[in-house]
């Protein structure tokens, strides 16, 4: 086996360098300081006239946006709330219609039902009047009747008890005297 060496090799720090952090030399402080300052001035420039301009201008963006949709929102709720009561409106208007036609057409049906009634009546009032006559006409004429009636049934009676036959003016004389006529 071979066997293989290992050097190393060391840096030296030279140069006057102290083993001081930097940030801390004091020998350095003022540059810091300058370069602190132009950095901060820069900085501060470019947020002042880009950064925060455009920041600003997205705020004011959002906040009429904002604003705006708030205001359409207003309006579209008025529209709403005025259109709801236009439909409140209207539907008390067509139920007072409604009752209205209703009213008038029972009215309508009530007086075409009473016109029939009084036509029925009427037709009716006919009719009784008619048949009374009719009636009074047929009793005229039984009673008229009842007196050739009353003789034939006299004759039939006299002819079955006694076994002749009687005249018919005797009949009727007999009639008569019973019924005082």
């Amino acid at each position: 086996m071979a066997e293989t060496a290992h050097t190393t090799a060391e840096v030296q720090h030279g140069g006057g360098h102290s083993g001081v952090f930097p940030p801390f030399d004091s020998t350095t402080f003022a540059s810091q300081i300058l370069w602190l300052a132009i950095t901060f001035g820069l900085f501060y420039v470019l947020m002042a006239k880009v950064v925060l301009p455009r920041i600003g201008g997205i705020l004011e963006v959002r906040h009429d946006r904002i604003a705006g949709d708030l205001e359409e929102a207003n309006r579209l709720k008025a529209e709403s709330e005025a259109a709801g009561a236009a439909y409140e409106k209207a539907l008390a208007e067509a139920r007072r219609n409604a009752q209205g036609i209703a009213a008038e057409t029972r009215a309508k049906l009530a007086a075409e039902v009473d016109a029939k009634r009084h036509a029925a009546e009427a037709g009716l009032s006919g009719k009784i009047t008619e048949a009374e006559a009719r009636i009074a006409e047929i009793k005229t004429k039984a009673l008229g009747e009842v007196d050739g009636i009353a003789v034939d049934t006299t004759e039939a009676l006299i002819a079955a008890l006694i076994g002749e036959q009687v005249g018919r003016d005797d009949a009727v004389a007999a009639v008569a005297a019973v019924t005082g006529k």
